[in-house]
């Protein structure tokens, strides 16, 4: 199938995919023409890359874990599998961690602010002549 038709069939445009080749993430064959084709099974593949983006995962990870499921039962790309996604949760972690100390922040100040609004929403008004 050429690229339009497995755009069509995953919902990822055409240019995704030409930047999931730059990457290194999805291999295509050329016609004489230059045409790319794809086969079934790069559905999948597509599907996949497609969850592991919406996971949070950048392309370089995803180009790191890809080589478990094009050669399974290999220990040593298992584990650098495994290295690879530990390292990026523990990313995860962190950024969490970040986005929860913003959030009291933010909290804090929304508390100050309805103090405030309260303060002024009773005070009377004063005008100068």
């Amino acid at each position: 199938m050429r690229i339009g038709e497995l755009s069509r069939r995953t919902g990822v445009s055409p240019r995704s995919l030409r930047y999931y080749e730059e990457q290194g993430l999805l291999a295509s064959v050329r016609s004489e023409a230059g045409q790319r084709h794809y086969s079934e099974v790069d559905v999948q593949r597509v599907s996949l890359i497609r969850r592991l983006f919406d996971a949070g995962l950048s392309s370089r990870v995803i180009a790191t874990v890809l080589p478990c499921v094009d050669v399974p039962g290999d220990l040593g790309i298992a584990e650098e599998t495994f290295a690879a996604m530990t390292r990026e949760r523990d990313r995860l972690d962190a950024d969490i961690a970040h986005l929860v100390a913003t959030r009291d922040a933010l909290d804090v100040l929304i508390k100050a602010n309805s103090r405030y609004r309260a303060e002024l929403s009773t005070a009377p008004v004063t005008r100068s002549a």
